[in-house]
């Protein structure tokens, strides 16, 4: 397997603290860039970035237009845009319509980052009460990228990582506490 350059995470319900836990376990050495498409219902991700902040030994920041994706930060899709990363890893931010209900979608950052990184991609499907982010983990291993999914019995909505179970499969299906332990192996050995 490909290290990887980047780390894309989706979550809905439960998503925060699912997050949480995953960037809090992050190395601090990690230079794969990092984007996060997380459903929050929020006007803005600011609080998002402040409570992942503490608990992250990476910088977060919202993901705003036309700045490059940066090696070892975690970038936020900001509330009320889809979030996409061009060929030249800078991204675009597009208020097309809503995906599975969902503006910004997991499915729509997933697919882009599929396209730029395409193998040295790890696309992750965190908790979740809908089905946003399945076909677009299935590109992301289409294209010969990694997937790792929660098990659906450690999320707290099971919906989102059945779904993307039932539909892209899994290169790695595990409960939320060894999703951490598992990126530093793959990017980290």
């Amino acid at each position: 397997m490909n290290t990887p350059q980047a780390i894309a995470i989706g979550c809905s319900a439960g998503g925060v603290d699912a997050l949480k836990a995953v960037i809090g376990g992050f190395d601090a050495q990690m230079q794969q860039t990092v984007i996060v498409c997380c459903h929050t219902g929020s006007d803005t991700v600011e609080l998002l970035c402040e409570v992942l902040q503490r608990v992250s030994p990476l910088p977060v920041i919202e993901a705003q237009e036309r700045h490059r994706a940066q090696p070892g930060t975690v970038h936020l899709a900001p509330s009320g845009y889809h979030l996409l990363v061009e060929a030249d890893r800078y991204f675009a931010l597009s208020i097309d319509a809503r995906v599975h209900y969902a503006r910004p979608s997991i499915d729509v950052m997933f697919y882009s980052a599929a396209e730029v990184w395409r193998e040295k991609l790890l696309g992750i499907v965190l908790t979740g009460g809908n089905a946003d982010g399945a076909s677009g983990l299935q590109r992301i291993r289409a294209l010969g990228g990694t997937a790792i999914v929660q098990s659906p019995s450690s999320a707290e909505m099971p919906v989102m990582p059945q779904a993307a179970l039932d539909i892209a499969g899994a290169d790695y299906c595990v409960d939320l506490t060894d999703i951490a332990p598992l990126i530093h192996r793959l990017c980290l050995a």
